[in-house]
């Protein structure tokens, strides 16, 4: 499996996907730059899901009610009064 990363700019990730997509199958990541600059990364799913766990963990200590969180976020968001 393939630890590579490399660049690639927005025209080349275009005319190229397939090229890349190969990359980020075997394992790989792809920088994608526009006019010189990151613009994102295409990475293997599995890779996401771990950095997002990995970032996740600690936030949520202690006893917590997730359907009373979700619906305090909804009322604010929306401006919901009871």
């Amino acid at each position: 499996m393939s630890t590579k990363t490399e660049t690639a700019t927005a025209t080349e990730m275009q005319n190229n996907f397939g090229r890349y997509l190969n990359v980020v199958q075997n394992g790989g990541e792809v920088i994608v730059t526009k006019n010189g600059k990151e613009v994102g990364r295409f990475v293997p799913r599995m890779a996401v899901v771990s950095y997002l766990t990995d970032s996740l963990t600690g936030i949520l200590k202690g006893e917590t009610d997730d359907d009373r969180e979700r619906e305090e976020r909804l009322k604010e968001r929306y401006e919901i009064t009871d």
